[in-house]
């Protein structure tokens, strides 16, 4: 096999080389494409030359081995200057889509980087996006446009598993969950709220009582929010000496609503599920400030995704102010962090 002659170059140019993999079997450097592009704009070599920054015999030299690796000749040599030849116009024009390709896929890389364009993935249990969680996501969409955000329900366990396995970025659910590896930073609670038919014995009522309720079977789900519920009603009855009357259901919480609508019983939700449309239901609070529940954030610290890292940034300055979305009831929970720093004991 003839061994390939090969031309002299610069040696400011020779450490910064980037060569593409020609079908011939060769390597090209990238700054040859980006030369005979530039010589085919100014159609002269000197001309191309001081736009590039370089000498003239540097650029002619590189064009002959691009030239010679191709096979083709790009240029017709004039006294008076360059003539494209066809089988260069047709090489240079793809040549061209393919630079703007690179340069678009460098801009979109730093995009990435540095948090201003990607995908972040959020996982909720039993959360509704209303609320404090809504206006904090509406902050993030205003600041991060170019970032996806990817929203998916799922079990407990399941949606813990997904952030532990970097399958999803962060996580949001009701009580106080403990995950090994995992940060968590409980953001606000939520008072319960008593659901109950429309028209109910008790929908006259601004606020209820527990013994108001003792008497009332309450529906409680397996999943979602349903266990919180239940050790609730049952330590408040027990406090009160009221034996509790529970139904536990494996259903979804829109089901769940619907059988409240349809008078099988009462149940009692976070303050944000007043979002759900349910015909048939009303919401009344309970006089019992203890009657909360906490809406904890989950993330694993080993996630290196800029979206989550901005996110982050975000959720822990945002308070009611720098929010600056509108409440819709003076009853709607607030965004508002404490100020201790978030549990990393996991």
């Amino acid at each position: 096999m003839r061994r390939r002659q090969t031309t002299s170059m610069p040696e400011e140019e020779r450490d910064t080389t980037l060569y593409l993999h020609s079908p011939l079997g060769r390597r090209i450097p990238l700054v040859a494409l980006i030369q005979a592009l530039t010589i085919a704009e100014h159609h002269n070599f000197r001309h191309a030359a001081a736009a590039l920054g370089i000498s003239q015999s540097s650029i002619s030299q590189r064009i002959k081995q691009l030239e010679s690796d191709l096979g083709i000749l790009l240029f017709e040599r004039r006294p008076r200057g360059i003539i494209v030849t066809e089988a260069g116009r047709h090489f240079l024009e793809q040549v061209a889509i393919g630079v703007d390709h690179l340069a678009h896929a460098v801009r979109m890389a730093g995009k990435i980087a540095n948090g201003r364009r990607g995908r972040l993935q959020i996982g909720l249990h039993g959360v509704f996006i209303s609320g404090a969680l809504a206006r904090l996501l509406q902050c993030f969409r205003r600041q991060y446009p170019d970032v996806e955000i990817d929203i998916a329900d799922g079990q407990r366990q399941n949606v813990l598993r997904q952030i532990h396995e970097n399958r999803s970025d962060i996580a949001f659910l009701f009580g106080e969950p403990r995950f090994p590896g995992c940060h968590s930073w409980q953001l606000w609670k939520e008072r319960f709220l008593v659901v109950l038919p429309t028209h109910h014995a008790l929908a006259d009522k601004e606020e209820l009582n527990w013994t108001d309720l003792a008497s009332k079977t309450f529906l409680v789900r397996h999943d979602g929010v349903g266990p919180q519920v239940l050790e609730h009603v049952i330590q408040r009855f027990d406090e009160r000496g009221i034996q509790a009357c529970v139904r536990r259901l494996d259903v979804g919480r829109d089901t769940l609503m619907r059988m409240v609508a349809e008078r099988y019983g009462v149940t009692l939700v976070p303050e944000s599920a007043t979002a759900i449309a349910i015909p048939g239901i009303i919401f009344r609070p309970l006089n019992d400030q203890a009657a909360s529940i906490s809406v904890t954030a989950v993330w694993s610290p080993f996630n290196q995704n800029p979206p989550l890292r901005d996110f982050l940034t975000l959720m822990r300055r945002s308070n009611r102010t720098e929010i600056e979305l509108p409440l819709k009831s003076p009853q709607e929970p607030v965004f508002s962090l404490p100020a201790q720093r978030p549990d990393q004991s996991l």
